[in-house]
């Protein structure tokens, strides 16, 4: 997920906490929808498809207007051969592309008009509206036959005026369990709306409620709020359960938490919220094969503050949380996995930002969810902020950090390009069945070029991901303006 546009990505995850509050930009995507793997359809082939943006892409002119990408699956993967490239200036997308707007900031796929093909959600928290400059929007864009055409309705913020940035985090799941897609929103402050019973073709929802968990409400100069959302079905009863990063409001310190939100018949609520492991990304599957949804969360930070306090439940070089999942939800322990645990490849070193992005699919199809790790401020041949991806594979005794893992970086023999600064490889990770194969596939995002940004895919060879029909995707080979820093790939939808 995903901290979802880190402009100040090289310098932010050395930062790590500085009186309580997180230097970093904003929040990263990422996530399996459901214990089973994810896997986003727009035009209903079957095959997984991609929905990825570039949310500070200058359109007609406008600086940061954005726009949103798909990519297409086919027997071959993703390529810019098959893609569609929308903005608010594409015919029938809501609104107009304006400065600073940051259209495509946040991403969430699933059917939400019933229709057989998924939509996707789409958050623009820049939004202006009259006097209001980060006043948000939240559109949806309607799946078809032809994937997205660009038809979409926009779902009105109910308390403009209360809060800015709405739809800075979004979510799609089925949080009570009665077949229809839902949506969870979220603005500055810490309240989540909560959209039940999928829309109509008009955006009208079945109903909406509210809940809130207890994290620190922001405003307009500090918009943090809930800084990541992440969907999946931790305990095993079919409904969609939530967890909610954001800074905590029990101690004088406000440390970075993750809280777990379960599903219920009746939705989701505050007050069942249950305490996790820090960290500012979270995925959500079955690693183990016990059929319950086991928790991921990165925090990338290192194990001291800039002045040199230790920091929670941290590492140098960054960390990785897998709480495993029960019938009764999150379990009581936790696995803390970093580059200096078992055989993960690399070092843990100072600043490498270890789980900055994270998240699961089956790539070798033996029912246990494998785990795709970045940090993409590792130092790679005298170049700083290069980036790595690390793959370690799930097992019935869940995350294998003692055998199979796989490490990849541009310099990686048969990986397009090579090692540069600042390319930041692994901004953003995706594991999706992009080739219809029933297994999932790598897909990184970086900031090549300056911060133009490019998707690279790695196919699954059925046991295990490999360079072997490997292809980058470059920002302008996609539509996207390469004026400025557009961040084609940062984000990838959940």
């Amino acid at each position: 997920m995903h901290t979802h546009l880190r402009l100040a990505l090289a310098t932010a995850t050395a930062a790590a906490l500085t009186g309580g509050l997180l230097t970093f930009a904003a929040s990263p995507a990422t996530a399996a929808d459901s214990v089973k793997v994810a896997k986003a359809d727009f035009n209903g082939d079957g095959i997984g498809d991609i929905a990825t943006s570039a949310a500070t892409a200058y359109v007609s002119g406008h600086k940061n207007a954005g726009q949103v990408v798909v990519l297409y699956g086919t027997k071959t993967g993703v390529s810019s051969a098959k893609r569609t490239t929308l903005s608010q200036n594409s015919a029938g997308v809501p609104g107009t592309a304006e400065t600073g707007d940051q259209f495509g900031y946040d991403l969430a796929y699933a059917d939400f008009n019933g229709d057989g093909y998924d939509d996707l959600a789409v958050g623009t928290p820049h939004e202006k509206t009259g006097s209001d400059t980060n006043a948000g929007a939240v559109t949806l864009l309607w799946g078809s036959p032809s994937g997205l055409t660009g038809k979409g309705v926009d779902v009105p913020d109910p308390a403009a005026g209360s809060h800015d940035y709405w739809g800075q985090e979004l979510a799609a799941g089925d949080f009570d369990g009665d077949g229809k897609a839902d949506l969870v929103v979220s603005a500055s402050t810490s309240t989540l709306y909560l959209y039940k019973g999928g829309f109509a073709g008009n955006g009208t929802a079945g109903s909406r409620t509210t809940f809130k968990p207890p994290i620190q409400s922001g405003n307009d100069s500090s918009p943090y709020g809930p800084m990541n959302l992440t969907a999946g079905d931790v305990n095993g009863d079919g409904r969609t359960d939530l967890v909610v990063d954001g800074y905590e409001t029990h101690t004088s310190s406000h440390w970075n938490t993750n809280y777990w939100l379960p599903g219920t018949a009746s939705g989701l609520r505050g007050a069942t919220a249950k305490a996790l492991k820090p960290g500012i990304i979270t995925a959500i599957g079955d690693i183990n094969g016990d059929g319950f949804g086991d928790i991921v969360t990165g925090a990338a930070w290192d194990d001291r503050t800039s002045d040199g306090r230790p920091v929670p439940n941290a590492a140098k070089g960054g960390k990785v949380s897998v709480t495993y999942g029960s019938a009764s939800g999150p379990a009581a322990t936790a696995t803390g996995i970093t580059q200096n645990t078992g055989k993960v490849p690399g070092d843990s070193e100072k600043g490498d930002g270890f789980g900055w992005d994270l998240d699961l699919g089956d790539i070798n199809g033996d029912g246990y969810q494998d785990l795709v790790v970045s940090a993409p401020n590792e130092d790679l041949g005298g170049a700083t902020n290069t980036g790595t991806v690390t793959v370690l594979y799930g097992s019935a005794h869940g995350v294998n950090t003692a055998s199979g893992a796989q490490s990849f970086a541009q310099s990686t023999a048969g990986v397009p390009d090579k090692d540069e600064k600042n390319d930041l490889f692994g901004a953003d990770v995706k594991l999706d069945d992009v080739t219809g194969d029933g297994k999932a596939d790598l897909v990184v995002g970086s900031y090549e070029n300056g911060g133009d940004g490019a998707v690279t895919y790695l196919p699954s060879t059925g046991r295990k991901i490999t360079t072997t029909g490997s292809r980058a995707l470059s920002a302008s080979s996609v539509g996207v303006s390469t004026t400025d820093i557009p961040q084609f790939g940062a984000v990838f939808a959940d």
